[in-house]
């Protein structure tokens, strides 16, 4: 039964199922079994497309003993509705970023998988490329000194036909936020997993360049952290044409900075063994992108936390990336909304 492939059920059938399908098809310890879309149609041409069944509804899904892991890809605001009763029952699940909108519904979803004794799993990929590890691995060893700023920069595009295109991106709703909640949060996730959460956010929010859409499209924050460093996030989609994801760290010893988890500065007080290869970024950049178009994405992120899953599953531990940690830049990112509404400093 160890050599036996873990069966992969995906919930959803919009664009990001297809980077889930490719991944699950990229790990020899995986098999996709099963999907499931509220459009029947749409089911049953990613079911053909990806040569898994096409199941009527989430109940035959969740009651399938032959489907081990779910891979759950529906708009932002449905996760918890179709994580809770897979969880419950057993599996284990990949949640897509947010891993809801609320913090009640991400609650609901590590309540549940604590009743069924089930792996809740996050997709926070940039966490895992070479770049983000070596500077976390340098924070870690004290390379930075006294940390003093934190930053990221998510200054990206997306058309006005991106918004239309769909009935939930852009609204408060199934998206849960705008530029911040659905763009920015893999650097909100990668910046508060390198340095911690802030303790106080101030920040300013503005629909600037799509007027069709309920949410924000660029926001900027100011981070207070409990070491005392401070820091920004800038995140857009109205910044044509598009600026890569960029983290900052600087401290009194030390200043770096990754883009698309390319190491693009590396300047240290005292320097160590291996400096001078870490700007030659050998392996590194293969996770990142979706700067103007949310295609354009490496699925060499989503194959690794596939893989994790199913191991996970195989050695009885946790994954990579456990829900309780994917909450965190859920937390931050509604701390900004609340400040940004309210004008007030918000504490976290």
């Amino acid at each position: 039964m160890s050599n036996t492939p873990i069966g992969f059920a995906i919930i959803g059938t919009g664009m990001i199922a297809e980077f889930h399908s490719k991944a699950i098809s990229l790990v020899p310890e995986a098999r996709l079994i099963s999907a499931y879309s509220r459009s029947e149609d749409a089911c049953a041409a990613f079911a053909k497309a990806n040569g898994c069944n096409a199941a009527r509804s989430l109940e035959e899904i969740t009651n399938d003993p032959a489907v081990r892991a779910v891979c759950i890809t529906t708009p932002s605001g449905a996760h918890a509705e179709a994580a809770v009763p897979l969880l419950k029952a057993g599996k284990a699940v990949l949640c897509e970023k947010p891993m809801d909108v609320t913090l009640e519904a991400v609650d609901s979803i590590l309540g549940a998988a604590k009743e069924g004794g089930a792996i809740i799993a996050g997709v926070f990929q940039n966490r895992l490329g070479r770049g983000a590890q070596i500077l976390k691995a340098a924070i870690e060893a004290g390379r930075f000194g006294k940390l003093s700023l934190c930053s990221a920069y998510i200054k990206w595009w997306r058309s006005d036909e991106y918004y239309t295109s769909s009935s939930w991106k852009g609204t408060w709703r199934m998206d849960g936020g705008g530029a911040l909640m659905n763009q920015g949060i893999h650097a909100v996730d990668l910046l508060q997993w390198l340095v911690g959460l802030p303790q106080k956010v101030g920040a300013f929010a503005g629909t600037l360049a799509h007027p069709m859409i309920q949410t924000e499209d660029t926001l900027s924050a100011t981070l207070q952290f409990p070491n005392g460093a401070l820091g920004v996030i800038e995140a857009a989609t109205s910044s044509y044409p598009g600026s890569d994801l960029r983290i900052e760290i600087t401290g009194n010893k030390g200043s770096a900075a990754i883009v698309n988890d390319r190491i693009t500065r590396w300047d240290f007080a005292e320097t160590a063994p291996g400096d001078e290869d870490v700007l030659k970024n050998d392996g590194g950049g293969k996770i990142g992108g979706g700067t103007a178009d949310p295609k354009a994405i490496s699925v060499e992120g989503h194959r690794r936390l596939v893989e994790d899953l199913a191991l996970a599953i195989r050695d009885n531990r946790p994954p990579m990336i456990p829900g309780e940690e994917a909450r965190r830049a859920v937390k931050l990112i509604l701390a900004c909304y609340q400040s940004a509404r309210t004008g007030q400093i918000v504490e976290l």
